[in-house]
């Protein structure tokens, strides 16, 4: 069986790292999120200051997230990963339970906040402990507010803190930058400082009631302010020695713009590499780096095909037989399916009732997964070995049963050479694209699939019917097929079968730059009459 090779994987399914898997899904990218279930937002009833969404329990977003990502065929998997190490032409993650392989890497997986080791801080984390007044602030506003354990920023929290309430006591040993003069200017703006050391945070279900110092006085408050030291999820990258970065809140992984790391195939998004981002802020970094990583796999695709013709080994004048060819291109640039079914196939067949069905180059099983998930008693055959072999895999995936989808790689040639009489025949026979840049006996094939058809049986036809807006200027030359032309190719007895379809139809899809291109397809549909 075929080991499947991811387009993507996400390790981290919070905000940032559902962003990404719904980015490249919506791209049609093969993604896998691994998620090990423990969210740095976890402590916290609420979100808040984020758009539209403002007071939604953190845990509600992440499923909500996750049910539109799967709406995108993204796959999910718990576990923690543990280590990643660098194969041909793309990564190894390895698991407790297992591995998986990808071509590129979104690492989503946060920071842990490491609190101080104050008896009743940690007790409290999330509920009356607080580290972010812009995310809590307002639920605490006007109440006894106190900033304790924060020696690297206690100056600068207390000062926001300030702002939601009249009635704040700061802690101050250890705070660093704290001088004279801040203090004068800390007291005139109302701040109650505090010198004496805090030994221990009083309260119960959650809700802090004191601080209580080193001589055991205990000073009322509402809602304490502190921060921890922040520690990346990082460190089953450790073994490929990405740059990193050190600055005041720790050492985190080194990332561009759009995320990607010092290694070409890894990206980090959110607190893993931002630790003081909200939600909306890691969101929108998950999303960009979901598109930066479709983008970098569109060029790489680009340039494979490019050098398979530039160098020989996949010229359309020097590469052997179409099934040399194909199994040439399908081995030598990695899976290649979406992972959708056709668009005209869907919308055509869709209400159909089931039979016996064959797809000619079928690829790696799209389009057969989905018939025989509808019913349908589903072949394929193609000429690529490689591809018939995902095709499986995708099947066995799927739970489907050996005689509800089947694969064979089969030369299209010598099936067209098969006897007629002792052949099989089938319902439906589709052929979707079935264009090669390599001399193939397509009209011949398509004559032999009108001739195999069962009485009552339908042939679809699905070709590009045009270049699309962003393909390169040497496709201007380039013949393509119109519904008539394929119906006169076709060469039928009208006393045998009859058109039922042939137009150009008109769908929406992905160019390679992300955004959202026009394709036209020819269609035609052919039933062979009773």
């Amino acid at each position: 069986m075929t080991e499947k090779i991811w387009d993507a994987i996400i390790v981290g399914g919070g905000a940032a790292g559902l962003s990404a898997a719904q980015a490249l899904g919506r791209s049609l990218r093969s993604v896998l999120v691994i998620d090990a279930g423990s969210p740095r937002n976890r402590f916290t009833s609420h979100m808040h200051n984020v758009l539209g969404f403002d007071g939604m329990p953190p845990g509600e977003l992440a499923q909500r997230g996750r049910i539109e990502a799967e709406r995108y065929s993204v796959k999910f998997r718990d576990g923690f990963v543990q280590r990643v190490s660098e194969i041909a032409d793309g990564l190894r993650l390895e698991l407790a339970d297992g591995a998986e392989k990808t071509r590129a890497l979104i690492v989503a997986t946060g920071v842990t906040d490491q609190l101080p080791e104050l008896p009743g801080l940690a007790e409290n984390w999330g509920s009356t402990v607080l580290h972010c007044p812009y995310c809590h602030g307002w639920e605490v506003r006007g109440q006894r507010l106190a900033v304790v354990a924060n020696p690297e920023y206690g100056v600068h929290q207390a000062k926001l803190v300030r702002q939601l309430s009249e009635n704040v006591v700061l802690f101050t040993e250890g705070l660093s930058g704290f001088d004279e003069a801040t203090a004068r200017a800390l007291q005139h703006r109302g701040i109650t400082l505090e010198s004496e050391h805090a030994t221990e945070i009083l309260g119960e279900d959650g809700r802090v009631r004191a601080v209580r110092t080193a001589s055991g006085r205990e000073i009322p408050v509402d809602a304490i302010f502190t921060a921890g030291t922040l520690v990346p999820h990082d460190g089953f990258l450790a073994e490929l020695g990405l740059d990193r970065t050190d600055g005041p809140l720790g050492s985190f992984v080194t990332v561009d713009p759009t995320g990607r790391t010092s290694h070409p195939r890894i990206w980090a998004a959110g607190n893993v590499v931002t630790p003081t981002a909200t939600v909306p802020l890691v969101m929108g970094a998950g999303m960009l780096a979901g598109a930066a990583v479709n983008g970098a796999l569109v060029e790489e695709e680009f340039e494979s095909v490019a050098r398979h013709h530039s160098h020989g080994s996949h010229d359309a004048t020097d590469a052997g037989s179409p099934a040399e060819f194909w199994e040439g291109l399908y081995s030598g640039d990695g899976p290649r399916w979406s992972g959708r079914v056709n668009h005209a196939i869907a919308e055509i067949v869709g209400d159909w009732q089931p039979g016996r069905s064959l797809d000619l180059g079928c690829g790696e099983g799209g389009d057969v997964l989905w018939l025989a998930e509808r019913g349908w008693q589903a072949r394929g055959i193609d000429l690529s070995k490689t591809a018939i072999a995902r095709a499986r895999t995708h099947a066995e995936e799927r739970g489907l049963v050996q005689d509800r989808a089947t694969f064979d790689a089969v030369d299209l040639a010598d099936w067209v050479g098969e006897d007629t009489e002792s052949a099989e025949q089938y319902d439906l026979i589709t052929a979707s694209f079935l264009q090669s840049p390599v001399e193939l006996p397509r009209t011949e094939i398509l004559r032999a699939a009108a001739s195999r058809l069962a009485p009552g049986g339908r042939l679809v036809i699905v070709a590009h019917a045009s270049a699309p807006s962003f393909a390169p200027d040497h496709h201007s030359d380039t013949e393509f097929p119109s519904p008539e032309s394929e119906v006169e190719m076709l060469g039928l007895d009208p006393k045998r079968h009859t058109v039922e379809v042939a137009e150009v139809r008109t769908r929406q899809g992905v160019a390679p730059d992300g955004q959202v291109a026009e394709f036209e397809d020819s269609v035609v549909v052919v039933r062979r009459l009773g």
